[in-house]
């Protein structure tokens, strides 16, 4: 059996030539810009499986694929790229890849966070343009933090803040227990949150979950962090709250359409801070991603 990872950067291809055994299934690396539909059925042609990073796979496309069989997605909302369902009916099996950069992500939630508390992204802007200005910032030590979700994201989330002197409280679809956090009702937590951090994994149910009318709930002026997904909230009720002040700032680093486009409006708003869908991406986490994605391809094998 063959693959190909099918859309590697110049860094993730070098990650993989340093996780790669010599004894794993052959797998080719394309570098290239971005992967088009139309250039699937040609770089798949004859393949058992591929590793897909970020590149949308449609059903009607792979269709074109016959010899394809397993689709291996490089983290957890494959989704948000493909039907796995539709697939399946194809044949076509589609793989995740969960907890590999749990402490990536919550890292940089956390970031994100602070730096909406303090206006960092403004003040550094500002300053760039020749300005000095002194704003004032929010401090955290003491407020409380909410998650929406609690998966190993969350988890390692909760510790940090935890021991940066935050409450932590935490709704979950599933009964769920864990130190030093208090699992509470969704209203309780969208009204209690100075700072709301989303961590749901996108499914058809969760689509949409964070609606105009719960993000109205939130207590006024709280602070949004979202690095899971972006179709998990309205973006159009989003900027809604935001300039009407009722948000008092967005942090986001993933979003419904990616990238973002210059005209979409969180580019405009002074009280967003915007980072590239990259809080997974540090050296330690995508060692980990690629060797377990060659780890499921030495399974198919066998």
């Amino acid at each position: 059996m063959q693959g190909l990872f099918l859309d590697a950067t110049d860094t993730m291809a070098a990650v993989f030539q340093r996780v790669a055994r010599a004894d794993d299934p052959p797998v080719g690396v394309n570098v290239q810009g971005d992967v088009t539909a139309a250039d699937i059925p040609r770089l798949l042609a004859g393949l058992d499986f591929v590793l897909d990073d970020h590149t949308a796979l449609p059903t009607e496309t792979l269709r074109l694929c016959p010899s394809l069989k397993h689709v291996i997605f490089l983290g957890t909302g494959a989704r948000s790229y493909m039907h796995p369902e539709e697939l399946a009916a194809l044949g076509i099996t589609v793989h995740i890849i969960r907890g590999y950069g749990d402490t990536a992500v919550a890292e940089h939630a956390i970031a994100l966070m602070w730096a909406a508390a303090r206006g960092i992204a403004g003040m550094d802007a500002a300053i760039r343009r020749g300005e000095w200005p002194r704003t004032e910032g929010r401090q955290l030590t003491g407020k409380t933090l909410g998650l929406l979700g609690f998966g190993g994201i969350a988890a390692e989330v909760a510790r940090i803040a935890g021991g940066g002197g935050m409450t932590v409280l935490a709704w979950n679809r599933s009964p769920k227990t864990a130190p030093g956090v208090s699992f509470v009702d969704l209203d309780t937590l969208l009204a209690e949150s100075d700072v709301l951090s989303l961590h749901l994994l996108l499914t058809d149910e969760t689509r949409g979950f964070l609606s105009a009318e719960r993000l109205a709930r939130l207590k006024p002026g709280a602070i949004l962090v979202n690095t899971a997904r972006g179709a998990l909230l309205d973006e159009a009720a989003l900027v809604a709250a935001l300039r009407a002040g009722r948000i008092g700032h967005a942090a986001l680093d993933v979003f419904v359409e990616e990238p973002l486009p210059g005209q979409n409006p969180f580019v405009g708003l002074e009280n967003v801070t915007l980072t590239a869908h990259s809080g997974f991406r540090t050296p330690e986490a995508s060692e980990t991603l690629l060797r377990r994605a060659l780890d499921i391809a030495r399974q198919i094998v066998g």
